[in-house]
């Protein structure tokens, strides 16, 4: 009886108290925890490397991160070199090929990967000897062979291409040569000429001076004593040497003097993407760094809460997202607010950006967002903690970065100190309302609405790689836009005359192509199937793993598309008038000759200079898709083709480029087709060619 009179009085006092709290207001957030960060084990080696280890034994894994000490160099004509020698580190060693590495690693269940400043190492505790044999291999023993720097080198000419066609990658790169300009690491980019520069031996002499035992950092963590951890340090790394990194340094970004318009044109494009930017003169561990921080994360730093959410998508609904990112790094730091937004309302959308970056520096913030976000910042930090790789980098940032001992044990303290005041301070010292970059790159149409954000009116155009764009110069051709096709249908049939080769043509009543496609991004194999039967059906079928994927029919009359849905089952649809008109035209297995017979469809534009090349640039657009295809000028060959096509979620760009001509039952094919669809690349590869066998009119069937 006596419990449960206490209990009932326990419990009235509880809702009673309930019943006191006032909601209206937000809670008072008590004071920041003190946090109790274990301290790493920290030895240096006699070769200069400093190693620090974390210890956790919940898990039997653990892991070796090896990170160079040397400052980024400038690049030059070759800039790209440091990304091909990084992805070049694991193709091969003077003791294993890249499938020897492949194959080990697989084997212990091991995750090693490499890059141009670090190599990363996690394996079971059990197969730590056999994970760092491979390890150490690579770090010691790249021997970068010529097979493979070649694949690498194509794999990056595929991805060049790409970045024509993808707006984020555009941005990206002019971003970063408005910001740091050629002049600085951060500022370079790879471009078609400075891959074409870069060789094997460039590739070997990187290797030798990035990967040095002095200045470098091993960080350890798991399943590993102090003990083992130094046995395993002295055995496997003390023996490395090498010379002494490298030092320098650079500007720390360049400010425009006035507001700065840059434009970068994504032919089509339906929206825009745009980016304010501007360096800040910040190295991590800056004492106004937290501060800065607190800025950017209530400004646009993530979740639906900031400034720039707040105005651009729900009150204004000019886009799905706006965000601010704030990048700090040794030897460059910036600001960069960015989103995408529809054409017609790209300037309303710059002017609120500028609205906020005004803003910020006038008035003071809210106590409640300034709250909201330290606590959100707060337990973003907080969960980190919960990974013991979080405490050793923690330990490599303090001593790379030359931070106070206890930086990231008062962090919270310091981000609790944050105030009103200190977000205004840090808006008046970094942020420059009339001293911004702003960038777009879209649809032309835009332009002329640009002008009013630059003080003389001034627009400076870059191309997709962030230099100041040229204008393509055409030179008259020597032939007609006619005789180019028949020039290429010559080469194609391997006929000195056009009746030879429509002759040759018209005995063509059947052929069927196999091809394996594989995407650059996914280690995956499509198959590829293509039909054809005279005098115009056609189809095509891809495979993965025995299963069809996707498939188009067309018999002449009618036609289908058919795909994988995400949901299970097939989507099917039937091909409109329009569209069986647009097959039609090019039904035949060479679309070129389709096209010689509708000249009204196509022109000649004139001849440009691709790479050394001369090339016949023709031009023709079919329904809603717009083709230019280039011609060697010598041979009559395609070799590149930019297709722009406009479909119900905005225009699609298709860049195709054809190699190793062949000679498939008497007709030259590429063997090998890279296409790049947006930003995703991938390369077909035609193993077989079957002329005049039967093919059954199933194959063809619009149901």
């Amino acid at each position: 009886m006596k419990n449960l009179i206490l209990g009932s009085a326990l419990a009235l006092t509880s809702v009673f108290a309930f019943g006191q709290v006032d909601r209206s207001k937000a809670p008072i957030p008590g004071p920041a925890p003190e946090i109790n960060i274990p301290q790493p084990v920290v030895f240096d080696l006699d070769n200069g490397m400093k190693v620090i280890l974390s210890p956790n034994d919940k898990i039997p894994k653990v892991s070796f991160n090896l990170v160079m000490g040397s400052d980024p160099r400038l690049e030059g004509n070759k800039a790209g070199l440091s990304d091909v020698a990084g992805d070049l580190l694991m193709s091969g060693t003077d003791n294993r090929t890249k499938d020897e590495i492949d194959n080990e690693k697989d084997f212990i269940g091991a995750y090693l990967s490499a890059n141009s400043s670090n190599i990363y190492l996690s394996v079971l505790t059990k197969h730590m000897d056999k994970g760092l044999d491979l390890m150490t291999d690579v770090m010691k023993n790249a021997n970068f062979p010529q097979d493979e720097f070649e694949r690498i080198k194509k794999q990056y000419e595929s991805g060049l291409y790409s970045i024509k066609t993808d707006p984020s990658s555009m941005m990206a790169n002019a971003m970063q040569k408005v910001l740091f300009t050629d002049q600085h690491p951060y500022g370079e980019v790879m471009t078609e000429e400075t891959l074409a520069n870069i060789t094997r031996e460039d590739v070997i002499d990187f290797y030798n001076k990035q990967y040095t035992p002095a200045g470098s950092y091993l960080v350890i963590v798991g399943d590993i004593t102090e003990a083992e951890a130094k046995k395993v340090a002295n055995e496997r790394f003390a023996d490395w040497e090498g010379g002494v990194p490298y030092e320098k340094a650079y500007s720390r970004g360049v400010i425009p003097e006035g507001n700065r318009v840059i434009f970068v044109e994504k032919p089509g494009a339906v929206q825009s993407v745009i980016s304010v930017s501007f360096p800040i003169n910040m190295v991590p561990g800056d004492e106004d760094q937290i501060k800065l921080s607190t800025l950017n994360k209530l400004f646009g730093g993530g979740g639906f809460g900031t400034r720039l959410m707040q105005n651009l998508r729900e009150d204004k609904a000019y886009t799905y997202g706006a965000y601010s990112r704030m990048n700090v790094n040794r030897k460059g730091s910036y600001i960069n607010a960015q989103g995408s937004f529809r054409n017609e309302v790209s300037d309303s959308s710059i002017t609120q950006f500028l609205y906020e970056f005004n803003r910020i520096t006038q008035e003071l913030v809210t106590e409640d967002e300034l709250s909201l976000n330290k606590a959100s910042m707060a337990g973003s930090f907080a969960r980190t903690l919960e990974s013991p790789r979080t405490i050793a980098n923690f330990a490599l940032r303090t001593y790379r970065n030359d931070l106070p001992k206890d930086y990231y044990q008062t962090y919270l303290q310091k981000l609790s100190n944050v105030s009103q005041a200190d977000i205004l301070e840090m808006g008046k010292k970094y942020i420059k309302p009339n001293n911004l970059n702003i960038i777009v790159v879209g649809n032309e149409e835009v332009l002329e609405n640009l002008k009013q954000f630059d003080a003389d009116g001034n627009i400076e155009i870059l191309d997709a790689f962030g230099n100041p764009k040229v204008e393509v110069t055409l030179k008259p051709a020597d032939i007609s836009k006619k005789e180019v096709f028949e020039k290429y249908v010559m080469a194609v049939t391997q006929t000195s005359k056009m009746k030879k080769a429509v002759k040759k043509i018209e005995k063509v009543k059947t052929m069927t192509k196999k091809a394996v496609i594989v995407p650059n991004q996914a280690p995956m194999e499509l198959k590829m199937t293509t039909y054809f039967k005279a005098p115009n059906m056609s189809a095509s079928k891809m495979e993965f793993n025995g299963m069809v994927i996707q498939e188009e029919r067309f018999d002449g009359k009618n036609g289908m598309t058919k795909r994988m849905s995400q949901q299970g089952g097939f989507d099917e649809e039937k091909m409109t008038d329009e569209q069986i008109e647009d097959h039609a035209r090019t039904a035949s297995f060479i679309p070129e000759y389709s096209l010689l017979c509708n000249e009204e469809d196509y022109q000649l534009l004139g001849i440009e200079n691709r790479d050394g090349i001369d090339m016949y640039v023709v031009e023709y657009t079919i329904g809603k898709t717009t083709t230019k295809s280039y011609f060697n000028t010598e041979n009559g060959l395609k070799e590149y083709s930019e297709t722009l096509e406009v479909t119900e979620e905005g225009p699609q760009s298709v860049v195709l480029i054809y190699s190793e001509f062949t000679d498939y039952q008497g007709f030259l094919f590429p063997k090998k087709t890279s296409q790049v669809v947006e930003s995703v690349g991938m390369t077909a590869t035609l193993n077989e060619v079957e002329v005049n066998k039967k093919i059954d009119d199933s194959k063809f069937e619009v149901k």
